[in-house]
Order: structure tokens, then C-alpha cells, then sequence
């Protein structure tokens, strides 16, 4: 992979793993993600006036992408309900980058032979940091498993919809920008109709975290996206799980959970897939 790709995708995934942790403090899950979907959404409003309207085929992919993320706030905010971070982030995140690479096949995007053995040993690495942590013990509550596995089919649905939008927009930031815009406006629906229009009366006094933890979400997914239209969908959406490792740093010195000797493994394993990836 390109050096330049590479360094692009591994600050990505320090802003994912900053925004991601903000879910876990939030009281109510899913309106701390819908806030902060707002949040990218306001900051995308300010920068509309700075890039040019996506083409017509880029469209259709927009409104997937947006209706994709409301299943996925939906799920990562049940998911969290019944696990902690270093569970939750790793099995989620982890799950779908071998989604990714199958879809991306189909798309006519496949890996090369050689840059499979580094995926494969990422994810493994991110599995094992999953299976053996948490704080309620070492087995997995099945509503917390079934939750983050829907949780990595919409990331990889909306991944490859992201991907082939901005290709086909053949402007990555513009694209990320305009996403970004009506994804907010389909988040605010959302919670509007879930919660009733006085729900934003109590968004309002966090509004400042939204904005925060959105601009971390916009600009990470718009580097990812920018990346996507340079390299293989599958190998920069494996390497954007990197993220992990700081999610799991943040869980300890932020969040007091655990950081046991199977997860600090885990991480080894992680650092050779991303080894390996970065050779391919």
C-alpha cells in the first residue's frame, strides 16, 4: 500500500476511535450517536459552499449510504448496552472487514492474492482482543454477538455503497461532504419521529460534544473515503480497524476497563496484520 494511503487511513482511525468512545458516555446511546451525526451534518452544511455538487450517479449511493448508517447507530448503540468498548468496538469493527472484501469482490474490486494473509491475521487479531476481555468475564452475551454482527453488516454495506459513490463522483471529498449533509438531516428525521420534536431540547445542552465528536466522524470517514478511491476498498477498510488499538487505549486510561494479558496479545497479532498489509 501506498505510504501516503497508509498514514491517511492510520489518522482515520485514531478519529474513529475518539468519536466511538464518545457513544460510551453518552446516558442515552443511540441520541449521543444521532447527535453526533447531527453534529457532522452541521459541520457539512458549513463546507457545501467549498465543493461541487456530486453527478447524478453518485446519488443513488448518498441515500443508501445514509439509510445503511441508520441501522448501524441502531445496532453499535444496542450493542454497547450489553458490553464495554474493548468488546463491542473490536467485535463490530473487526466483523466487517471480511464482509467488505467479499462485497468488493463481487464489485469487481478483489484483493491480491498476497494482501489476504495480511487481512486475515488483522481481523483474527481483532477478534481475539474481543473474546477474551470485557468486564462481565470471557464469555460473550449473545444480544451483545448479534448486535455488533448487524452492526458490521451496515458498516460494510454502507462502506462499499461510500466507496462506489465517490468513485463514480471521481471527487472523494466532495462526495464525503455532501454525505455527510444529508446524513444529518436523515439522523435528525430519525430521532424526531422516535422521540418527538422536543427531543432536541434535550440535545441542546450537548450540543458542543455533537459538534466535537462529529467533525472527529466527518473527518475520519472522509480521509476513508478518500483512501478507498486510491487503494482496494477491502484493504483500507481492514487497515481503518486499526482503530481498535486506540479504542482499547482509550477504554483503559478514560473508561477504567480492563487491559489483560490476552488483549495486550491481541494487539501483537493486530500490529502483524498491519505489517503484512503495508508490505502487499
Amino acid at each position: 500500500m501506498d505510504t501516503t494511503v497508509f498514514a491517511v487511513v492510520m489518522a482515520a482511525a485514531v478519529l474513529h476511535a475518539g468519536w466511538n468512545a464518545l457513544l460510551k458516555i453518552g446516558l442515552d446511546r443511540f441520541l449521543t450517536a444521532s447527535l453526533i451525526q447531527i453534529g457532522a451534518g452541521l459541520v457539512a452544511l458549513l463546507a457545501l459552499p467549498f465543493v461541487t455538487l456530486p453527478v447524478a450517479a453518485a446519488w443513488p449511493y448518498i441515500l443508501l449510504s445514509a439509510l445503511l448508517h441508520i441501522g448501524y447507530n441502531l445496532f453499535l448503540s444496542r450493542a454497547y448496552q450489553h458490553g464495554d468498548l474493548g468488546q463491542v468496538y473490536p467485535l463490530s469493527r473487526g466483523s466487517s472487514p471480511l464482509l467488505v472484501a467479499l462485497l468488493a469482490l463481487l464489485a469487481g474490486d478483489a484483493l491480491r492474492l498476497q494482501q489476504w494473509p495480511g487481512l486475515l491475521v488483522l481481523v483474527t487479531g481483532i477478534w481475539l482482543m474481543a473474546w477474551r476481555g470485557g468486564q462481565r468475564g470471557t464469555r460473550l452475551d449473545r444480544r451483545l454477538l448479534g448486535n455488533a454482527l448487524a452492526t458490521a453488516s451496515f458498516i460494510a454495506g454502507y462502506t462499499l455503497a461510500d466507496a462506489l459513490g465517490a468513485r463514480a463522483n471521481a471527487d472523494a471529498i466532495g462526495y464525503a461532504v455532501w454525505l455527510f449533509a444529508v446524513n444529518g438531516l436523515v439522523m435528525a428525521a430519525v430521532i424526531a419521529l422516535r422521540r418527538g420534536p422536543r427531543i432536541f431540547l434535550q440535545l441542546g445542552p450537548h450540543w458542543r460534544g455533537g459538534l466535537a465528536g462529529g467533525a472527529m466522524s466527518m473527518l475520519a470517514y472522509s480521509l476513508v473515503i478518500w483512501a478507498m478511491t486510491h487503494a482496494p476498498i477491502a484493504l483500507v477498510s481492514a487497515l481503518r480497524e486499526t482503530s481498535v488499538l486506540f479504542a482499547l487505549l482509550i477504554g483503559y486510561l478514560f473508561l477504567r476497563e480492563p487491559m489483560p494479558l490476552p488483549r495486550l496479545l491481541a494487539c501483537a497479532v493486530i500490529v502483524v496484520g498491519v505489517a503484512l498489509m503495508k508490505l502487499a
